[in-house]
């Protein structure tokens, strides 16, 4: 069993050349192609890889500045807003002041027609009262439209208050 036939040691060493040769011409070409057509589908599934990490890291660059874009959009509105605010706050306050001082006005300017009224009423009252005395005191009637024109341009000449 151990021993060295020189004869199947040649059958052998043939048959082996034989057989590499046969698969060197229909086994090895379509294998070492079939590895490099799989080599290069990889490689360009790597490549793809690497373009769309590239292209996602872009976009969360992009995705980041529009954030920040709305954000600082968010801030300036919100500024506005205070600001807008404030202006009506204003108007508000400065409209319900001049419509108070307006009513306050209009009711100065009510009371002195109201006083200025009495005034001439009470003046009508006086002199109608000091025609009826001037009347008992002379025991006669005069005119009075006469004695009221006397007593008219005697309150005319007293001072107003």
């Amino acid at each position: 069993m151990f021993d060295i036939n020189p004869g199947l040691m040649v059958w052998t060493v043939a048959t082996f050349v034989v057989l590499l040769l046969v698969l060197s011409k229909f086994a090895w070409k379509p294998l070492l192609q079939s590895l490099k057509d799989r080599e290069d589908t990889i490689r360009k599934a790597l490549e793809m890889a690497e373009k769309a990490r590239a292209d996602a890291a872009e976009l969360l660059k992009q995705n980041e500045r529009n954030i920040a874009k709305a954000e600082e959009e968010y801030q300036r509105i919100i500024r506005e807003g205070k600001a807008f605010a404030e202006k009506l706050k204003e108007d508000v306050v400065a409209k319900a002041h001049q419509q108070a001082q307006r009513e306050v006005q209009q009711a100065k300017e009510e009371i002195q027609r109201d006083v200025d009224a009495a005034k001439q009423q009470l003046r009508n009252e006086v002199a109608d009262l000091a025609i009826q005395a001037a009347g008992k005191i002379l025991d006669e009637t005069l005119d009075a439209q006469k004695h009221k024109k006397i007593v008219d341009n005697f309150l005319n000449q007293l001072p107003n208050s």
